[in-house]
């Protein structure tokens, strides 16, 4: 055989097999070029749908009506206070005096030589409250908190750190004062309804001497034994609004205007300062220009998607494309069409100054916008976000969904929703002995709470302060976010839930307490509310209402039964094309384009390995036919060679 193809016969043969496979090859340079093109449109796509994304996440501010409505507060003087208001705030402007902040008290002991003097051990119990004339009034929203301090951490710094980590509503801390070291007990929170109470059940026997862990001890009231001594007094902050005096327990004070958080930071006294409340109005053009641009950005990506150069004869990547071009003409009609029902007094775009220009970009007209922002009758979140505005003050607008139609929705009520209670049938007996009418056993909204009384003789309204606090002060009952309420009427106690609905449950389940405190107890469940939403019958949960097809919810805090007026309802442009662009990405339409492009790159891969395989086996056969030929080829020559060798000796001879 052969060394090297074409050396017996002279033949080009790698030269003519490489332009019969140039040839051959010519189907893969196709392949080649298709593939590129569909990868081009695979990032095409992929561009669209980020720009897509881009757009909706920018929607996201207009589709919240708080927006719209968002109030700014400033005060003069920052050094004084800070403030901020929601959209429930009226504007204007107030004068302010701040004659004292709000302080919380602190409780010193007596010295001790060293942090870890032992104490002693038992259970501590602090209560919050008010101190006046003598007597301790229980603050019932503040929970009463018990601390077991054992043997193994009846020190000083272990009885400081048990307190800490009880997370109690007080702090503790060790300060030595140069003659020895002292234990300081202070309330987290400040002002007169949270001064301290602080008992113990003492394990030496003695719950009120000045030995053990009675030494931590502290009570005010007339007839009490404070063993702690009070170095900071509780008190309220006091300020002047608009002439008007106010006492708050805080310095963050949020029921003196409505709306209106004030931060009060110093007092001075004599001195006003002034609050001012206006529409937040800067925000809503900011975040109209931000859309305009976001839009206009989308806008550009779809035109360098699809367009077309005339000059250059040039067509983009998509241009043509039923897909993109159905998308934008859905978008431009979205907000194009006029909205119906939006119940601002607007319906337009172009009614704020919005509007399309022939490039299909849009335009923004701010000085249109701040024309609006300034008429009370027009509300431009109706343009923007999906909103439902109730005739009837005591029924708010909660929610809907994308399928939930514009218009306006009659609304009647059958059923309120009330909360579980359970009341005593008799009034309660007000002394409470220890081990004796001290334990009552509650299973609220489902939750098992266990508690014990303190002993004592009470008022009818005091004993049930001190149940709504010992309740409310289980911890299975706080961390599931459930609290009570406990009243009092003729000294007979009602315990609410402060659920609504048909979760909402109270139950006395015994207690060695239930008989003297409550009798035989009338126990009743609550109720959910019940009505119709458009005369379809609507699913109550607690207080909201819901209709069942499109999803419209409503709250429900209070009123009558019968008609409660109507809910206008509309999707506004930002929601509806939140909505759109949810659905493109949801509903996989360009993710479906993306499938089917990566499917075709595939077969274009498997096309591409089936004709790789065929030109491989081409080659083969060639070089080997063409090896056959050269061999041949050589073996001819080698022949005629010798035959001429052979004449020329035959002719010799005939000579």
């Amino acid at each position: 055989m052969l060394a090297s193809p074409g050396i017996g016969s002279g033949l080009d043969i790698n030269g003519i097999i490489s332009k019969i496979m140039a040839v051959e090859g010519q189907s893969i340079v196709s392949l080649d070029k298709k593939e590129a093109t569909q990868q081009t449109q695979l990032t095409a796509f992929g561009t669209l749908k980020g720009a897509l994304s881009s757009f909706q996440g920018n929607l996201a501010t207009l589709t919240n009506p708080a927006k719209f409505t968002a109030v700014t507060a400033t005060i003069a003087d920052t050094t004084l206070a800070s403030a901020s208001a929601t959209a429930s705030a009226t504007t204007g402007s107030h004068t302010l005096e701040i004659q004292s902040l709000a302080e919380a008290q602190k409780l010193k002991s007596v010295n001790y030589a060293s942090t870890t003097t032992a104490i002693g051990s038992g259970t501590l119990t602090i209560q919050f409250g008010t101190y006046s004339v003598g007597t301790f009034t229980l603050n019932a929203e503040k929970a009463a908190q018990s601390i077991t301090i054992s043997p193994s951490n009846n020190s000083l710094s272990g009885i400081r750190d048990a307190i800490n980590s009880a997370n109690a509503g007080v702090t503790a801390s060790i300060v030595n004062d140069g003659s020895g070291n002292r234990l300081v007990i202070a309330s987290k929170d400040t002002g007169l309804n949270n001064a301290l109470k602080i008992t113990a059940i003492d394990d030496d026997g003695n719950n009120t001497d000045n030995s053990g862990l009675s030494q931590l001890v502290y009570d005010a009231s007339t007839g009490g034994t404070s063993n702690l001594t009070q170095t900071a007094a509780a008190s309220n902050a006091e300020l002047v609004i608009d002439g008007i005096s106010i006492s708050k327990s805080s310095n963050q004070i949020t029921d003196a205007l409505e709306g209106v958080t004030l931060n009060l930071l110093k007092a001075n006294p004599g001195t006003n300062t002034t609050l001012n409340l206006t529409r937040d109005t800067s925000s809503i053009q900011g975040a109209i220009a931000t859309f305009v641009k976001a839009y206009n950005d989308l806008n550009k990506t779809i035109s360098d998607l699809t367009k077309y150069n005339p000059d250059t004869k040039q067509a983009s990547i998509l241009t043509g494309d039923s897909t993109i071009r159905s998308i934008q003409s859905q978008i431009r009609k979205i907000l194009s069409d006029p909205l119906t029902d939006a119940g601002g007094g607007l319906n337009s775009l172009t009614q704020i100054g919005i509007s399309f220009q022939i490039d299909g970009t849009l335009k923004f007209d701010s000085s249109k916008l701040t024309s609006v922002l300034s008429d009370p009758t027009k509300d431009v979140s109706t343009l923007f976000a999906s909103i439902g505005k109730t005739s009837d003050s005591l029924v708010s607008f909660v929610k809907a969904s994308d399928d939930t139609e514009n218009g306006s929705y009659a609304l009647n009520i059958s059923q309120l929703a009330t909360q579980g209670k359970a009341t005593g049938s008799t009034a309660a007996a007000l002394t409470i002995n220890s081990g004796s009418n001290d334990k009552l056993n509650f299973i609220i909204d489902g939750i098992t709470a266990n508690i014990t009384l303190a002993a004592g003789t009470y008022t009818a309204s005091s004993l049930a302060a001190e149940i709504q606090s010992r309740i409310n002060g289980v911890s299975a009952i706080a961390s599931a976010g459930t609290k009570v309420t406990v009243s009092e009427s003729a000294g007979i106690l009602t315990v609410t839930s402060n659920r609504y609905g048909s979760a909402s449950s109270v139950s006395i389940a015994g207690g060695n307490a239930m008989s003297d405190l409550f009798g035989t107890p009338t126990q009743t469940d609550g109720l959910d509310v019940a009505g119709t939403i458009n005369g379809a019958t609507a699913t109550g949960s607690g207080q909201t209402l819901t209709a069942n097809d499109n999803e419209l919810t409503v709250k429900i805090t209070g009123g009558s039964t019968g008609s409660r007026g109507t809910i206008d309802f509309a999707h506004g442009f930002a929601a509806k094309l939140d909505n759109f662009i949810d659905g493109l990405l949801k509903d996989r339409m360009i993710d479906s384009r993306i499938d089917g492009i990566n499917a075709t790159i595939k077969d274009i891969g498997s096309q591409r390995e089936s004709l790789q395989r065929r030109l491989e086996d081409t080659e083969r056969r060639l070089r080997a036919q063409y090896t056959a030929l050269d061999t041949m080829l050589a073996s001819m020559s080698q022949t005629s060679s010798f035959l001429q060798q052979q004449l020329a000796t035959l002719s010799g001879v005939d000579k």
